[in-house]
């Protein structure tokens, strides 16, 4: 199993620290700044191995060079985006697998937020590193694709095992789970998530990691085949691609 660290940094971000500790082999994912990773890799006794890029923003690749110059690490990402990640030494694409000691991941191609992204699956680990495809009952902003794209690769990751736990890189979820009540109000397992979650961001703590299963059953975006969302949107019998983009276009004026 891998030891995760999350580090909260900036205002929303999460950055993760993977540890697989029968080889000691160390990676970072979306290192928005350096200076937290290194003093977590001091405290730690761990040497930085690589970088897992989900894709370009800055927010995700801030740390990228620093943490190279200082740890001599590798910087993974896709092969798409080589001219827009800083530091890129291997360049992966859909179904590609890095490896990291005992534990690999599968590469999945996620456009949609942007046309680069991807995301580590770790099926051994059943851990699922979504960058800003998939958020805790919500998705990522169509900054460079179509809602169609989007709307696929949801599609790959809502397929995964329900077990999969999901770490996104935002903490977005108690206004992702406000606009999902605007929706579907009457979903119970969406109010009684909304209770544990407002418990956990009144303490301060993450709502990561959530798991597949709990999306499949709390995401509007998960849930364009929910007869409540498509009769509040009046949308009833549209094609649910068409359904997850006016979910899409609702949520970035809510």
């Amino acid at each position: 199993m891998l030891e995760i660290i999350p580090l909260p940094v900036l205002t929303d971000n999460y950055i993760y620290l993977l540890n697989e500790p029968v080889s000691n082999e160390t990676a970072v994912v979306d290192p928005a700044l350096a200076q937290p990773v290194l003093d977590i890799l001091d405290k730690k006794n761990w040497k930085l191995t690589y970088i897992l890029n989900t894709h370009h923003h800055w927010d995700h690749v801030g740390g990228n060079l620093e943490l190279k110059q200082k740890t001599g690490c590798k910087i993974i990402a896709a092969e798409s985006d080589r001219d827009r990640i800083p530091g890129i030494d291997i360049g992966l694409k859909e179904d590609d697998v890095m490896v990291i000691g005992k534990q690999s991941a599968q590469i999945i191609s996620t456009p949609g937020h942007t046309s680069g992204h991807i995301v580590y699956y770790f099926a051994e680990d059943n851990s699922l590193f979504c960058g800003d495809t998939l958020f805790v009952m919500g998705c990522g902003r169509l900054f460079e694709g179509t809602a169609g794209q989007m709307w696929n690769s949801l599609q790959k990751l809502k397929a995964l095992p329900p077990s999969t736990r999901l770490y996104c890189t935002h903490e977005y979820t108690l206004a992702n789970g406000r606009f999902a009540l605007s929706v579907e109000p009457y979903n119970l397992a969406l109010q009684k998530r909304m209770i544990d979650v407002r418990q956990l961001r009144a303490e301060n703590k993450p709502t990561v990691p959530s798991t597949i299963e709990q999306e499949r059953a709390t995401n509007p975006f998960f849930r364009a085949d929910s007869l409540t969302i498509q009769k509040n949107l009046n949308m009833q019998s549209q094609p649910h691609v068409q359904v997850f983009a006016e979910l899409r276009k609702r949520k970035d004026s809510f």
